[in-house]
């Protein structure tokens, strides 16, 4: 293959396209978790101790509402 058929693949066709945008978005996850990882190393000191570490699909949040939401509707009857 020369430069010009892979040029051809990746700016003319829908496949190309479409490769070029998977191996971008999959770059982009791989240096974010590096960074996240560096930055945790970096600011061990700094963490809040009411505060748990943060993950992607922490629904702590929306239960402490819901546990707060039925505390004052208990307290307002």
């Amino acid at each position: 293959m020369d430069f010009f058929e892979i040029y051809h693949f990746l700016f003319e066709t829908t496949t190309g396209v479409a490769c070029m945008i998977g191996i971008c978005l999959v770059l982009s996850v791989i240096a974010c978790i590096i960074m996240e990882r560096r930055t945790r190393k970096r600011y061990v000191d700094r963490k809040n101790e009411d505060d748990d570490d943060w993950s992607l699909f922490d629904d702590e949040e929306d239960k402490k509402e819901a546990s707060k939401s039925k505390t004052s509707s208990k307290k307002s009857k």
